[in-house]
C-alpha cells in the first residue's frame, strides 16, 4: 500500500484523486477549494458536455482531458462510466495528482466518481470528493422551496415506475431525469418512447394526485445570462410538452400535514 506523500516534498510522488463539482452556473459556482484542486493537479479530467465549460476549465489548467468522447450512440452508459474510471485510475497509478471535475455535484447522479474513489482507496491511494452546487440547490433557490417546511422526496423518475414506493403527498415530490426515461441505459431515448413512459408516469402519479394538480418543470440556468426554466402545468399535460434530460419535475404537496395526535400526547408527557 503506497503511503501518501503530499506533505513531504522530498518523498517520492504517489498518485492522488480528487473528484470535485464545478457547480451548475458557469464560473459562479466553483468553490475556492475546488479551483485549487484544478490548478494544483498534474492532470484534470472533465465530465461536461458544454464546450464553453470545457474552454473555461482549460483556462485554469494546461492538461485538461475531456471524458465526453467516451460517450457514443447505442453504447451502454455503464461501459462509458467504467472507461471513465479506468482513465482516471490509470493516471493515479502512474503517480499523478489527478483532479476529476464533474458538472454540478460529483456525488449526485454520478456513478463514476464514487466508483473511482472506492477503487483508489482500496488500492491505498489518497482519494476524496469535494461537493459542488447541484441542480437541487439551484431548485430550492429558484422555486423558493424550503425543504424543512413540508419535507421533500427525491426519486429518479424511472425508479418510481420500477419499484413500489410510498409517496407522501403532504411533502414535495421531486422527480429527476424524467427526460431520460426509456433510454435503456444508453442515453439515447427517442422522444416518442420518452412520451410513452411519461404517460405511464402520469398514470402512476394519478394514484396519489388529481390530474388537475399543478406541477413544475424545472431546469437550472447553466450560464449567468440565462434564466431557469420554470413551467407550471397540470399533471395531465406532462406527456405533451418537451422534456430534456436536464429537466426536473417538481410536484408540490396536495394535502396538509396531518398531526399524529398519539405521538404528540406522548411527547407532551416528557415535559418542556
Amino acid at each position: 500500500m503506497p503511503p501518501t506523500a503530499h506533505n513531504n516534498r522530498s518523498a517520492p510522488s504517489y498518485g492522488t484523486l480528487a473528484c470535485i463539482g464545478i457547480g451548475i452556473t458557469l464560473g459562479s459556482h466553483l468553490t475556492p477549494l475546488a479551483r485549487s484542486h484544478i490548478e494544483q493537479s498534474d492532470v484534470v479530467f472533465l465530465a461536461a458536455s458544454d464546450g464553453i465549460v470545457e474552454k473555461w476549465i482549460e483556462s485554469l489548467h494546461p492538461d485538461v482531458r475531456s471524458l465526453q468522447p467516451l460517450y457514443a450512440a447505442d453504447k451502454s452508459r455503464k461501459q462509458t462510466y467504467r472507461q471513465m474510471v479506468n482513465a482516471m485510475l490509470t493516471e493515479v497509478r502512474a503517480g499523478k495528482k489527478v483532479c476529476a471535475a464533474f458538472y454540478g455535484h460529483p456525488g449526485v447522479f454520478a456513478w463514476a466518481p464514487h466508483e473511482a474513489i472506492r477503487i483508489a482507496r482500496k488500492e491505498g491511494f489518497d482519494a476524496n470528493m469535494e461537493p459542488g452546487i447541484s441542480a437541487e440547490d439551484c431548485l430550492y433557490s429558484d422555486l423558493g422551496i424550503d425543504p424543512g417546511a413540508a419535507g421533500c422526496q427525491h426519486y429518479e423518475a424511472s425508479q418510481l415506475l420500477y419499484y413500489k414506493r410510498r409517496i407522501d403527498t403532504s411533502a414535495y415530490l421531486i422527480l429527476w431525469q424524467v427526460g431520460a426515461m426509456g433510454d435503456g441505459g444508453r442515453g439515447s431515448a427517442h422522444a416518442a418512447t420518452n412520451a410513452a413512459y411519461r404517460e405511464i408516469l402520469i398514470e402512476r402519479l394519478a394514484q396519489d394526485y388529481p390530474l388537475t394538480h399543478r406541477i413544475i418543470v424545472y431546469r437550472a440556468a447553466t450560464l449567468p445570462i440565462d434564466t431557469p426554466r420554470i413551467d407550471r402545468i397540470a399533471l395531465r399535460r406532462l406527456s405533451k410538452i418537451d422534456i430534456e434530460v436536464a429537466d426536473t419535475v417538481v410536484i408540490p404537496p396536495v394535502r396538509k400535514l396531518v398531526p399524529d395526535t398519539k405521538m404528540l400526547r406522548r411527547l407532551e408527557k416528557l415535559g418542556p
